[in-house]
């Protein structure tokens, strides 16, 4: 079935084929056949409204919450009118044919592609409020119709009743039945980008020849500079919305501008900060059912790779029986190299020792001893035979050539020199 109408520039088909329809049991009451006469010659001067009449009808649709706030371009413009005229004829065509009775809510191709352009461009369920802008306008046009039609107060007051009854329900049927299709695009295109997200990640995460531009445009995100890895994860009786919250705060917490976020499972996030992270435990005191790990802060397209691998390492290590809810690969490391991965124990002495294992092996020796000597210099001194202000002056150069604070890691570097110590000392 197909139907003309006029507007103020042309004549808009507008096309009933390859609709959705939504049914429902709740049927309206019959009008009594003097109203439903009314009715029917009604909706004929709907079907044959002036140009004017159905140009302020689509302006206050174009104004609606939501679709005055983007700019739809003329050919969505053009879909949301006919869409909004297809509605108009769809209530007048069936109360023509059986007047009061329930109109079912149908969604038009046009609807379907206006749902999905809308969900593109960001919108939510609130723009479809905008048809109930629309609905003042044409309540207002159709009482000064029913005005035309009886003299008498009480045909008239059921007349409203009826037809008022009619728009309600159809409009707010037609409404449900976009916010569902809405919900639904929303889902797909989370889904989509979701897909997309993971499988670049993965093309960069296992070294494939993709290039750095296409796989940046693909995930969001640059490849290029500073990366910061976490893998933050919830509990089984914490929402997934925890996590995301969790990303959220402390990407501002570091004043940084963006991250990468890639859902890994339903209780997991893959998440990548374009810098270092602060305030860590801070925001994790809000969210007691959130687990944060962080790689190493790196650089570039390795960099990437390699503080992802190990926030997962840190990851499994954190997740592995304790009760801690926050680590840094920092933290962990000596765990890490615990291990008999040779590339793995190579990277944990680059990391721990630095300058000091290419140095004079005497250095690294002395600090090794020191330790051992429960960081006694004078104890140390008698184990090596020399004085004990060499081994100061030594331990001094040593805590120099350390990439790390002695300090804050004096187990990581015991260990450290341990390995290096029977490894021969050797750079490696």
């Amino acid at each position: 079935m197909a139907r003309s109408i006029s507007t103020s520039d042309n004549a808009v088909v507008v096309h009933y084929e390859h609709m959705e329809v939504s049914r429902s049991t709740s049927e309206l009451p019959a009008p009594s056949p003097r109203i439903a006469a009314l009715l029917r010659a009604g909706v004929e001067q709907v079907i044959d409204a002036p140009p004017e009449w159905i140009d302020a009808l689509n302006r206050a649709m174009l104004r609606g919450a939501g679709l005055e706030e983007v700019s739809l371009g003329e050919d969505l413009v053009a879909i949301a009118v006919r869409n909004n005229l297809s509605n108009l004829l769809l209530w007048a065509e069936s109360n023509l044919e059986n007047p009061g009775a329930r109109v079912p809510a149908r969604l038009t191709e046009d609807a379907e592609v206006l749902v999905h352009e809308l969900v593109r461009r960001g919108l939510d369920t609130g723009a479809v409020d905008s048809f109930r802008t629309a609905q003042d306008t044409a309540w207002r046009h159709w009482m000064e119709i029913c005005f035309t039609l009886t003299d008498d107060p009480a045909e008239l007051r059921e007349l409203l009743q009826v037809s008022s009854l009619s728009i309600t329900t159809f409009i707010d049927d037609s409404v449900r039945l976009m916010n569902a299709r809405v919900t639904a695009a929303r889902h797909r295109l989370s889904a989509g980008t979701h897909a997309q997200r993971r499988a670049a990640a993965a093309l960069v995460l296992e070294g494939a020849p993709i290039a750095d531009d296409r796989a940046s445009e693909q995930l969001g995100y640059r490849l290029s500079g500073p990366h910061c890895a976490a893998v933050i994860s919830c509990a089984p009786n914490v929402p997934a919305e925890q996590m995301e919250t969790v990303g959220e705060a402390i990407m501002t917490a570091s004043g940084l501008p963006r991250r990468l976020t890639v859902l890994s499972g339903a209780d997991e996030n893959w998440v990548w900060f374009p810098g270092r992270v602060h305030s860590v435990p801070e925001v994790l005191r809000s969210h007691p059912g959130v687990t944060v790990a962080l790689g190493s802060a790196d650089e570039d397209r390795e960099g990437f790779r390699r503080s992802h691998f190990q926030a997962l390492t840190t990851h499994r290590l954190l997740t592995g029986g304790g009760s801690r809810r926050h680590a840094r690969y920092e933290d962990v490391r000596l765990l890490d190299a615990m291990s008999d991965d040779a590339g793995r124990l190579d990277d944990f002495l680059a990391e721990t020792l630095g300058d000091l294992r290419s140095a004079p092996p005497e250095l690294a020796e002395s600090l090794r001893v020191w330790f051992a000597a429960h960081c006694n210099a004078s104890v140390a001194a008698q184990r090596l035979y020399t004085h004990r202000n060499t081994v100061v002056r030594r331990l001094e150069k040593a805590r120099e050539l350390l990439p790390i604070d002695l300090d804050e890691q004096p187990i990581a570097v015991a260990a450290a020199l341990e390995v290096h110590h029977w490894r021969g000392g050797a750079a490696g």
